[in-house]
């Protein structure tokens, strides 16, 4: 029997050696896994020959952080939330283009419909306001926001850039920040607290 540490720095065991070669298969583990034989000390698994045969093909490539079966790695971890913030941003930006559109064609409402009178002048002032150049602002300021988003959500997909991931998730969390609120924070909450686990950030590279 045999116990083994995986990429994400926690211990796993005991197993067979079956199950260590079928792990090796998979590209789950590699010549450079520390591994522990019943009653021995930690070595590398490319000193252990019962493994050699299985080794050539098995440190060709880095494998992902091990994640024994039926326990989440940080890129299981980060599945979930991380489609739903790739969702978000692709949903922003869509509405975000809409608006754009909907102010460079006029598309907006007729503002010779609102009753006259004193009363609802704050009202046509508003609306005069974004419907013209300061919406149009608006607009611009959400679709770089909504590309922020959505960039986050691929970069935490691939454990990437930790800094712009985290970024993203306020942005997607704050009302007056995110293009679409009531998704957005949800979505935000989820994404920052799977990226504030330990074992998460300290995949990220």
């Amino acid at each position: 029997m045999y116990k083994i540490v995986g990429g994400d720095r926690k211990e796993y065991g005991p197993v067979t050696a079956e199950q260590i070669r079928h792990w090796l298969q998979e590209g789950r583990a590699n010549g450079d896994t520390l591994a522990q034989a019943e009653g021995g000390i930690w070595k590398k698994l490319s000193t252990y020959p019962e493994f050699a045969d299985l080794l050539p093909a098995a440190t060709t490539a880095v494998p992902p952080p091990f994640a024994a079966p039926g326990m989440e790695g940080p890129q299981q971890k980060v599945q979930a939330a991380g489609t739903a913030m790739v969702a978000l941003g692709v949903i922003c930006l869509c509405l975000g283009a809409f608006s754009t559109l909907s102010h460079l064609f006029s598309w907006g409402p007729d503002l010779s419909g609102l009753p006259a009178g004193p009363e609802f002048n704050g009202l046509r002032e508003f609306l005069e306001m974004m419907t013209g150049g300061f919406g149009l602002a608006i607009d611009v300021m959400m679709l770089g926001l909504s590309a922020v988003i959505l960039l986050g959500g691929l970069k935490m997909l691939k454990l990437r850039n930790y800094g712009l991931c985290v970024a993203a998730a306020v942005i997607a969390l704050v009302p007056c920040l995110s293009p679409c609120c009531c998704l957005g924070l949800p979505i935000g909450i989820w994404a920052l607290v799977v990226l504030l686990k330990p074992e998460v950030k300290s995949a990220f590279v």
